[in-house]
Formats: C-alpha cells, sequence, structure tokens
C-alpha cells in the first residue's frame, strides 16, 4: 500500500512557528537561504521516527531539549505537528489525518497533550477519531474497517500506555486490526533522511553492517551495494547501466572482499585495465552512485528527504538526477529535496517548487505554483534556476 503526504501542519517547531503546505506533491523541492529552515522542516520526521523508535522525551533530548525545540519566545506553549495522507480502507481512498500536540510541564516532563487519528466513514459529516489518546489514556476503534456497522457499533478499545511520553502509534500501530494506524506506522518506519557524507561513504567496510538500506550519511554503501549485486542483479544491473550513461567511462562496478574479511568497492574505468577501489574515485562518481543505490532500493522508502544533493555533483548531473528522483516517485515513494542550485532547479516544474522566507525570526513556505509571475515565466519557456537567479523568489535569499 502506497501512502502519500499531503498535508503537513506545524506549529511552534523551531523556526516554523505556524506553516502549513498543502497538496504537496509527490517530488517536493525546497530552496532558501542557510538557516531558513530547510533542514527543520526534514527533522520533523526524523524527530516522529525517533518517538516512534522510543518515545517523546527522547526524541526531543536529541534535538536538544525542549527549550531548543520549541519556537523562541513561545516556551510554555505546545508544539503541535499534523499530517494528512491519502491510504486506501476497504476499497476506497480516504483523507487519514494524524494530529500530534506535546509540551512539558512546569519541571520540564515531556506529555502527550493529544494524539488523533481521524478520517471520514462516509462522505458526509466529520472525520471519526479512530485512535484518541491524552496524557497516556485512550481508545482505538478496532474494527474501523467495518464500514456497514453504524458508529454506536464500533468497538472502542480502552487503553492506558503506562507513560504519559509514548505516542499510541508506538503500540497500536503494531496490530493490523488498527488499519490506519498500522499503515501510518509503516510509512513512519520507512521515511529516509539522506545527509550523504563522501568521506564516511569511502574505504573498507565491515561485511556485519546493516545491508538493507543505505544509512543516512552512506556510510554503509558497500555492504547495500553488494547486497542488492548477489540478492537482486537485475537491479544493479540497472544501476550499472544508469552510471555508464551518467559518467563517462565507468565500465564495470563490483565488491570485493579483503584479507581482513572487509568489503571494497571497484570501479573500472574503460580505458585501464586495473580498477580503482572507492578511495581514488571522484567525489562526483562515488557521490552518484549512491544516489543510484538509494534511488533503486528493491524495498523503497515511502518518503526520502534528500539534503543539498548538488554538492560535489557536476552541475550537469542535476537534471539527470531529478530524472531519476521522478522515476522513483512514479513507483510509488516521494521525495522532498532541499537546494541551493540552480542547475538542479532549472530541472523542476513549477508545482514542484517552494522556498523559504524568514521574518522576525520565524520561516514561512511559498509556492511558485501560486505566483502569477513565476507561473507566467515558466509558461513562457523560463526555468526556475533562472528566476531564483533574477531575485523572484521573493524573500529566499534572505535570513
Amino acid at each position: 500500500m502506497k501512502l502519500m503526504i499531503e498535508t503537513l501542519h506545524l506549529v511552534n517547531f523551531k523556526a516554523l512557528q505556524d506553516v502549513t503546505i498543502t497538496n504537496i506533491p509527490q517530488l517536493a523541492v525546497f530552496v532558501g537561504a542557510n538557516g531558513v529552515g530547510k533542514t527543520t522542516l526534514f527533522s520533523v520526521f526524523a524527530f516522529l521516527k525517533e518517538c516512534l523508535v522510543s518515545n517523546v522525551t527522547k526524541a526531543v533530548q536529541i534535538n536538544g531539549g525542549y527549550k531548543e525545540l520549541v519556537s523562541r519566545e513561545h516556551y510554555g506553549e505546545d508544539i503541535l505537528i499534523e499530517i494528512q495522507y491519502r491510504m486506501s480502507i476497504s476499497n476506497k481512498e480516504r483523507l487519514v489525518t494524524y494530529h500530534l500536540e506535546f509540551g512539558c510541564d512546569e519541571k520540564t516532563k515531556i506529555i502527550v497533550k493529544s494524539e488523533v487519528l481521524s478520517y471520514k466513514r462516509s462522505s458526509y459529516g466529520s472525520p471519526y477519531h479512530f485512535l484518541d489518546f491524552k496524557n497516556g489514556h485512550g481508545y482505538a476503534i478496532s474494527n474501523e474497517s467495518d464500514f456497514s456497522k453504524p458508529d454506536t457499533e464500533l468497538k472502542r478499545e480502552v487503553q492506558d500506555l503506562g507513560a504519559s511520553d509514548i505516542l499510541a502509534l508506538k503500540g497500536l500501530g503494531q496490530f493490523s486490526k488498527f488499519t490506519a494506524a498500522n499503515e501510518f506506522r509503516k510509512m513512519i518506519e520507512g521515511w529516509h533522511v539522506s545527509d550523504f557524507h563522501i568521506e564516511a561513504a569511502r574505504g573498507s567496510k565491515d561485511m556485519s553492517a546493516d545491508s538493507d538500506h543505505l544509512n543516512k550519511n552512506g556510510d554503509n554503501l558497500q555492504n547495500v551495494a553488494n547486497t542488492i549485486r548477489e540478492q537482486y542483479p537485475e537491479v544493479f544491473q540497472k544501476i550499472l547501466n544508469k552510471m555508464k550513461q551518467r559518467i563517462p567511462g565507468i565500465g564495470d562496478i563490483k565488491s570485493e572482499v579483503t584479507q581482513d574479511k572487509r568489503l571494497l568497492l571497484e570501479f573500472k574505468d574503460k580505458t585501464f585495465k586495473d580498477p580503482f577501489i572507492d578511495k581514488y574515485v571522484s567525489d562526483g562518481t562515488l557521490k552518484m552512485f549512491a544516489y543510484l543505490v538509494l534511488l533503486n532500493d528493491p524495498n523503497p522508502h515511502p518518503l526520502l528527504c534528500i539534503e543539498e544533493p548538488e554538492n560535489q555533483l557536476y552541475p550537469q548531473l542535476l537534471s539527470e538526477l531529478v530524472e531519476e528522483f521522478r522515476e522513483y516517485t512514479s513507483r510509488g515513494g516521494q521525495v522532498f529535496v532541499s537546494t541551493h542550485s540552480p542547475s538542479l532547479l532549472n530541472a523542476t516544474e513549477v508545482d514542484e517548487v517552494f522556498w523559504f522566507k524568514k521574518e522576525n525570526g520565524y520561516s514561512s513556505i511559498k509556492r511558485a505554483s501560486e505566483d502569477s509571475q513565476i507561473v507566467a515565466y515558466m509558461n513562457d519557456g523560463d526555468k526556475m534556476g533562472y528566476l531564483w537567479n533574477q531575485g523572484f523568489f521573493t524573500g529566499a535569499d534572505i535570513i
């Protein structure tokens, strides 16, 4: 089942003091100066994932504590994260809303004030709460998929979570009878925020390292590539063919096991007999390979957040990388990208681009498709990167 985020509403989350993004496309590209909130937006997804893995207190601590997480001058107020996504329930597409509101008491103890999962049971009426918890107590509907029953016959399971900083989604989302919660939990578990570091990806790696998916910084690239090569040879051949198209001179890529049982990547140059190990290939070559491994994952992530992919990549490769992003979305995934690159923006469409604007210490997010002047220029054949360079993204470069 493919789920896609359609709306994101944030209140008091760092610089995003009151931000709403609606009708989010499958590929969304965010642009803006340093410090305006692009990384903060992506950290929302990492935050929710940590809440699910451990608890809200731990997720807050990772972000420096509540005083650092809550918007400036709003300490004492609650933080709100609200996500709307579409999914099929009983063969009908429904818009599901996940609402999470949390804060801290006078002793700085973290409390989940409200956690609600809701959607309409029919075309009429208000969204029904299928999961509703406050301060660690609440209920969930166990027969939510039986739409033949009236509201009065829905089965409420009352639960005590045992702590006020635990998400009900963490426990109840494990059970398929709580349909929307179960699917949303799996969606969060599959989110991936990529901040690839070239040096972390180079060199031999322990063969026992994680090989299911590429890590955030790419330090297990060799292991993931080796797994794809051995278990999904047709996918690895696809990656290799794309590398040959993107990087002139690439002849072959393979993983080798060293004498001390560690993995290395070897890149074969058509011109030379001996291959180059990944320690000596160019930054751009290694990074393009890493992105192709990420974007051709046999078990793709429902949401990818990729920060500034243009670093170390040749400008002419960026339009091809955008093509790879779109191909990924065609298989059901969703991709959020932050960038400073006009070359990357030149490959985007007007409805895919958003920019950050910061005023009085807080950020807002503007949509290119809602700017009539930008739309008119794009309709005349202009490109987004050129328009950004010419200053049409009002406030995008102002901190």
